[in-house]
């Protein structure tokens, strides 16, 4: 099993941005998006170490931690770091996967369609980051 922790606060994927460029029309990811990428495919390559990409069929989970808010009262910080009140706050748990599993694609796995089983979490802590867990699925298991 590959354990993947990417500290700081969860971006999720923005929607593509459109330039036009005379006849042309390009698309690209929006900046914040773009940063919080690339951050997640440095902690991938560093779990990763000197193995190469699967090739075979994966089954991924994806625990989101969201910050509790400094605001909240001490009673209701508590409900929330022990999951009496849930995560329902943006960004939304298929951002988050989206933004997460599109960097890893040629560090973890080669393609994204390789994920077969997903399993995704959000909560609440005081140290937010997303920890994504793959495991190698063999044939007919």
């Amino acid at each position: 099993m590959i354990k993947i922790i990417v500290p700081g606060v969860p971006v999720g994927q923005g929607r593509p941005r459109f330039a036009r460029n005379g006849r042309f029309v390009s698309t690209y990811d929006p900046p914040k998006s773009r940063a919080y990428k690339q951050s997640v495919a440095i902690y991938a390559r560093g779990a990763m170490g000197q193995r190469m990409p699967t090739e075979k069929a994966v089954r991924c989970r994806l625990y989101i931690y969201r910050q509790i808010p400094k605001s909240d009262s001490k009673r209701r910080h508590m409900l929330k770091a022990t999951g009496k009140i849930r995560a329902t706050i943006k960004p939304d748990v298929d951002n988050v996967y989206k933004a997460v599993t599109d960097a890893c694609t040629h560090i973890v796995w080669h393609d994204d369609n390789q994920i077969v089983e997903a399993h995704i979490y959000k909560q609440y802590s005081d140290r937010p980051r997303v920890v994504l867990e793959v495991e190698e699925l063999e044939d007919g298991k």
